[in-house]
């Protein structure tokens, strides 16, 4: 080699050069950013991939998995326990969301106004039962629901009603389940409205009232269409928390209730996790993933505004 060409290779930026000159000429953006891309892929995309090659295969726990095709997903898809469950978590979310969306929604107006007295009071009394341990409410709907000295059938029998085995009757169960669910949740979602709601301007309503609009047409008119977006947040994750489902069947009915009414979506899945059927398990996660993301595009293109059309 001549001394030309040993010149011109030496002279030549080096491939570590040339990445750093790509990047901009420094690495330290890109090892800050990288820890979270270190926790997106371990925790989140490489358990997804292993749960979706493990949702074909036959295994519960110990050994080597057996791949089984899509045996998981067509015993699943023919399971009446299956469907059953997505039933119960239909029931649920028509007991559950479409009250507790519009009560939400009329208890921030009510709570936003300036001159309803002590509304540091009734705020934190919405939210207080969002910050209960769930246990303690449990026990509490037991007591309150026991068929023979529960309050609610006491009451119930000071009116000459039958009194009504809540806990016991497979009728009776989801209704039960909904109650405490609401009581549960109701504050958050008042909490998400009146976050929703500050970010309307005063001005709105006060040209409203300017052109003669009510208090009602200002509700239906201005405050509904401007807090479309917080409502179809709110409904979208609460559909998902609905299907998800878990801990507050599991301690109130600890057996799945009469006639598994209290199994929900997400109270099936864990029957499979516990019983180590992790295979069948995994079609079912998957199974509920493909049906919230479904849910979700339709109820966002529902509530979208004429804006986003």
């Amino acid at each position: 080699m001549d001394a030309a060409s040993v010149l011109q290779t030496a002279s030549r930026p080096s491939q570590v050069a040339r990445l750093r000159r790509w990047l901009g000429g420094s690495y330290a953006p890109y090892l800050f950013i990288l820890p979270p891309f270190i926790f997106f892929f371990a925790f989140i995309v490489y358990p997804l991939l292993y749960a979706l090659r493990l949702s074909f295969t036959y295994w519960h726990g110990a050994g080597a998995p057996r791949f089984i095709g899509l045996d998981n997903y067509t015993f699943l898809l023919t399971d009446s326990g299956f469907w059953k469950s997505i039933a119960t978590s239909a029931i649920l979310w028509l007991l559950v969301i479409p009250f507790q969306t519009l009560f939400a929604i009329l208890a921030a107006v009510l709570l936003s106004g300036s001159t309803l007295k002590f509304r540091w009071f009734f705020r934190t009394a919405f939210l207080v039962p969002f910050v209960v341990p769930l246990v303690a409410i449990a026990q509490i709907w037991l007591i309150i629901f026991d068929p023979d000295v529960g309050m609610v059938n006491t009451v119930l029998g000071y009116v000459q009603a039958a009194p009504i085995d809540w806990l016991h009757d497979s009728t009776w169960v989801r209704p039960t389940l909904a109650s405490l669910v609401l009581w549960k949740s109701t504050g958050f979602a008042i909490v998400l409205m009146l976050a929703g709601l500050q970010g309307i301007a005063q001005e709105v309503y006060e040209a409203a009232a300017i052109d003669g609009a009510g208090r009602f047409h200002q509700f239906v008119d201005i405050t509904i269409p401007l807090m479309r977006r917080t409502i179809a947040f709110f409904v979208v994750t609460s559909t998902i928390g609905i299907i998800q489902l878990f801990a507050e069947p599991y301690v109130l009915f600890h057996d799945g209730g009469p006639d598994r009414a209290a199994v929900t979506a997400g109270y099936n899945l864990s029957l499979y996790i516990n019983s180590q059927d992790l295979g069948t398990g995994a079609a079912n996660s998957f199974l509920l993933l493909i049906l919230l993301v479904v849910i979700s595009i339709v109820m966002l293109r529902l509530l979208r505004s004429r804006e986003e059309v």
